[in-house]
């Protein structure tokens, strides 16, 4: 459906406004108006999102209003803004989209299940953004589109303008501006469409804690047998999205859920895939999904045939692919399931020290869910140029509102209640730290996960590890049985010990500093 649309309520004046244009629509429009913008052979819009090719996590800002100050965790994940600036970023966004030609709507849902889902309304100017959140966001039909209403929140996307670096509370020339009353988001200085997508996930960790539900950054599946479903969580370049591309069950999504009385339901209507080195060999859905009506952001292509190199990051290790989710053969529509019986943490290890799988008991699902251990993953964030390791709260701290307690109080109430299992998975490196061992082999990992979700790890035999405490899985189909002990891996076995007791000391640092209040840790890599 594509129809013009009175934004006035919204003081944009514009008059040339497309409301939900169809995907050959936004085609035509990138094609006709963004420089650069052109069509992969196959079939995906490839668009450029400028100087940030990645999120900027330092530039979010969250308006501190009297209430839900008292709820947010404020620090260096929800750095405040007072509402007098959250407007003028406001209105410097609205000045600026009053300047365009044309504009685009896109007025879509987040979360599948209809008793919580939220009305979005995105006002941008590029078609790229368009499409992206399109594609991102659950899309309604045509009689739903009818009777939208008014929004539960806007996004002002004036990305192409940047902030003012004199306005009060401003550090750069980017802002991302969040504010849960007004239910707005304001984005300056930063073409990247992740901050969109994310953006609608922050509002989202807000509100469902609120009513018992919990929001989880992580993929989803289910048994196409008995509805159960399972959870990854992990942060971008762990495994999220690859491993939820599994022929054998039902993807309910890649990235963003949240977990009811009532089971468990994606927050988005596509998958964002990282793209970098992607084959239809090692990754065949993936690529496969990436097609007509698919986003490619920032690839290289050869300009003869528009054959997109993946292999190639001139201008970024993070490229990106946006795709609907009914481009995956295996999506379950609605994207919702029934409780999970396993839960898995996605760790990238740096240091090469955790095993491939462990089985957690729920006070160490607890420890290791707060503390959120992995390792950022080139490219994934501004400045970001090789891994480094750190702890990201419930494997998703950037998007947390609440501090972490409240999401792991709730992980455990469901978990316990719903009788779930909860493993801890490596898929970071074996026989030494980066530089030294060897990245996990995917086929592992997918051994690993598949062994989970058919229980045959349930009764594996385990051996207590004596420095973290958790149980490693000693004996997994199609893994050789050498690598499950990480210390048997390296070449020296004092180096590992050392490593892998500071890497402890580092986990409960964290942890202690956490639940004091003070600042996050980190382990240098």
């Amino acid at each position: 459906m594509s129809a013009a649309i009175d934004l006035s309520l919204h003081g944009i004046l514009v008059k040339n406004v497309l409301r939900n244009p169809a995907p050959s629509r936004l085609y035509e429009e990138a094609i006709r108006h963004e420089p650069g913008t052109t069509i992969a052979d196959s079939g995906a819009l490839i668009a450029y999102s400028g100087e940030k090719t990645g999120r900027s996590p330092k530039d979010k800002r969250v308006v501190r209003h009297t209430g839900s100050e008292d709820n947010v965790w404020w620090g260096p994940v929800n750095f405040p803004l007072d509402e007098l600036t959250f407007m003028i970023n406001r209105e410097r966004a609205k000045d600026y989209l009053n300047t365009r030609d044309r504009l685009y709507v896109i007025d879509a849902f987040a979360g599948w299940d209809p008793k919580y889902r939220l009305k979005v309304r995105v006002i941008c100017s590029r078609p790229y953004h368009a499409l992206f959140m399109h594609n991102m966001l659950i899309r309604p039909t045509d009689e739903e589109l009818k009777s939208f209403g008014t929004p539960d929140f806007v996004i002002y996307n004036a990305g192409q303008f940047p902030a003012n670096r004199f306005t009060t509370g401003m550090t750069s020339s980017t802002t991302v501006d969040v504010s849960f009353e007004l239910g707005e988001l304001v984005i300056l200085g930063t073409e990247y469409a992740g901050e969109m997508k994310k953006g609608v996930f922050t509002i989202m960790n807000y509100l469902m804690p609120a009513k018992n539900v919990l929001s989880m950054h992580c993929s989803a599946t289910a048994d196409p047998a008995t509805g159960k479903s399972s959870v990854l969580f992990g942060l971008s370049g762990t495994g999220k999205t690859t491993l939820s591309a599994d022929p054998k069950r039902k993807l309910i999504g890649d990235d963003e859920h949240c977990w009811s009385d009532d089971g468990i339901f994606n927050v988005e209507g596509g998958c964002y895939a990282k793209a970098i080195y992607l084959s239809r060999e090692r990754e065949p859905e993936i690529f496969a999904a990436l097609k007509f009506g698919a986003v490619l952001e920032n690839v290289v292509y050869d300009s003869a045939h528009h054959h997109v190199d993946f292999d190639n990051a001139t201008i970024t290790q993070n490229t990106r692919g946006a795709y609907p989710i009914e481009h995956m053969p295996n999506a379950q529509l609605p994207c919702m399931a029934g409780h999970p019986s396993d839960v898995i943490f996605l760790t990238c290890d740096a240091f090469g020290v955790l095993p491939p799988v462990s089985r957690l008991t729920p006070e160490q699902a607890m420890f290791h869910f707060v503390n959120g251990y992995t390792a950022k993953v080139a490219g994934t964030e501004m400045g970001v140029t090789e891994p480094q390791a750190t702890f990201s709260p419930c494997f998703g701290g950037p998007f947390l509102v609440w501090h972490p307690n409240k999401y792991a109080e709730l992980l455990a109430e469901k978990v316990q209640r719903h009788h779930a299992n909860v493993w801890l998975v490596n898929t970071g490196w074996s026989g030494g730290a980066y530089g030294v061992g060897q990245r996990m082999k995917l086929a592992y990992t997918r051994a690993i996960v598949d062994a989970i979700h058919n229980g045959s790890l349930k009764d594996a035999p385990t051996q207590a590890d004596s420095i973290f405490g958790f149980n490693i899985v000693t004996r997994c189909p199609g893994v050789p049985d050498e690598m499950l002990i990480p210390r048997n891996t390296w070449m020296d076995p004092n180096a590992y010990d050392i490593t892998a007791k500071k890497l402890a000391e580092s986990f409960q640092r964290n942890y202690d500093a956490m639940q004091s209040g003070g600042p996050l840790g980190a382990m240098d890599g």
